[in-house]
Parts: C-alpha cells; sequence; structure tokens
C-alpha cells in the first residue's frame, strides 16, 4: 500500500515513520510512506501556502493551487484504488471499521489542513473525504494522518507477527480487549487469575471472553448496542449472570 501525506510540515513526520511496526513494513515492502512538501508547489518566493481569507474574518486559509498541484504530482503513480482524505475536524470520524475499510485500498492521499482550513473549491474538486480522529482541535493534520497511516497498516496482510493480533485487538470485534497478565505470577500480593494457569484451552477462552464483556460493560457500554452473540456466548452470559444485565445495557444505548 502507498501513503502519500502532503503537509507543509514534513520534518514534523518523518521521525514517527522510522520506528517500529511502520518501520518494518516499510523495510518488507507492505507499504511505502512518501512525504511531500506542499510548498514546494508554491509559485511565489516566499513560498505562500495560505492567505487571508476573502469576506474577513481571523486567521489564514490554504490556498488551492499548491494544494491541487501536490495531489496532481502523487497521483501520477498507477493504481487501482486511490483515495483522496483531508485531514478536517469536519470529516468522518475514524475508528476501527474507518481503518479496516481504507486497509482495501491501494492509495491513501492524507492531506494535512493548517490554519482556519482550506479552500473550499480545493476541497470540492480534489477531496473524495474527509477524516476527524476525535471531536477536539489540533494543530494540523499530521497527527491525525500519523493515525490512520499505523491503525490502517496494522491491519495489512504481514504486518504483525501474529496475524490474530490484529482480529482480537481492542474495537475489532465491538468488545474491549479482555486483561492481560505476564510474569511473575504473583505481584504485590496479587496472582494471575487461576484460569490462564490452568493450560485448559476452553476454560481460557471462556475467562478471556467473559473479561472483555465484563470490561465493556463497565467501559463503553456503546459498544455493546452494536455486538450481536452466537448461541453459544449467549450460553456463557446466562451462566455467569451476564444475560440480563448486558440485554438491560443494550436496550438503553439503542434508546
Amino acid at each position: 500500500m502507498l501513503f502519500s501525506i502532503l503537509t507543509i510540515f514534513p520534518d514534523l513526520l518523518v521521525s514517527s515513520f522510522q520506528e517500529g511496526i511502520i518501520r518494518r513494513a516499510q523495510t518488507e515492502g507492505i507499504i511505502t510512506v512518501d512525504i511531500t512538501n506542499i510548498r514546494n508547489f508554491a509559485t511565489d518566493k516566499h513560498a505562500m501556502t495560505d492567505d487571508r481569507p476573502f469576506g474577513g474574518g481571523e486567521g489564514m486559509v490554504m490556498k488551492p493551487e499548491p494544494l491541487a498541484d501536490s495531489v496532481k504530482a502523487v497521483c501520477k503513480k498507477d493504481v487501482k484504488k486511490r483515495r483522496t482524505i483531508l485531514l478536517s475536524p469536519q470529516g468522518r470520524l475514524f475508528s476501527q471499521s474507518v481503518a479496516e475499510e481504507l486497509s482495501r485500498d491501494d492509495h491513501l492521499i492524507l492531506i494535512c489542513g493548517r490554519y482556519e482550513g482550506v479552500d473550499e473549491r480545493f476541497r470540492a474538486n480534489y477531496i473524495d473525504e474527509e477524516l476527524s480522529i476525535g471531536d477536539f482541535i489540533l494543530s494540523g493534520g499530521e497527527f491525525g494522518a500519523m493515525v490512520v497511516v499505523d491503525a490502517v497498516t496494522r491491519i495489512l496482510p504481514g504486518v504483525l507477527g501474529c496475524a490474530a493480533s490484529a482480529e482480537n485487538d481492542t474495537f475489532s470485534d465491538n468488545l474491549l480487549k479482555h486483561p492481560q497478565y505476564t510474569r511473575p505470577r504473583v505481584f504485590e500480593g496479587c496472582e494471575v487469575p487461576e484460569e490462564l494457569l490452568s493450560g485448559d484451552h476452553e476454560k481460557i477462552k471462556e475467562f478471556r471472553f467473559i473479561s472483555s464483556v465484563r470490561k465493556t460493560l463497565t467501559k463503553r457500554p456503546d459498544l455493546i448496542a452494536q455486538r450481536s452473540f452466537s448461541q453459544d456466548e449467549q450460553l456463557l452470559l446466562r451462566k455467569h449472570g451476564l444475560d440480563k444485565k448486558l440485554q438491560f445495557r443494550q436496550d438503553c444505548c439503542r434508546q
């Protein structure tokens, strides 16, 4: 997969893509990350990429010409499925399901907005969609672009050492991940749950499922409304006295 990131602060992004999973995915040829400086497409001697808004008002607005020319430059690569995305607080809320959707594309162009936004003519003619990583304001879209690249990359086949890691991540199945434990068996008087030490795979699976449901009910009951349970899972919920509590939460969240 090719990620093309368009920004006026390329140095802000470079180091973040030279560590961990992203670095390994690039080394193994699973992804390519190209960072383009929008200022290189400015036509005046000061390399201006923003100007005052028509009609007055606060701040500056990113000019359409450098943005459009930078998009045209990175679109020269021949790919089947390309999507041009503006990181913006007005966009669709980014989530695990959106990351999975984007992972099926071949080329993502991520445009990092700044200041008061971008010229509307550029947005209307060059942007396929806008994405927001949350209901808060950042200094620019660079941080959002980092989040999108990381979340999408870890879904791609061959990126994670264990293929099941992405499948079992929090949000992948509308349940928070079960509690995790490692050595030592006893830490400050607290022992690892005996189910995890039993060697019984079915018992471990049941413990982790029930723990995930309990954690989700407590911390993110809104996710439960989106989760359907199989017959076997419903039997386990009933066994642990969670079926009625779960139904109550689902009913509340759907109202």
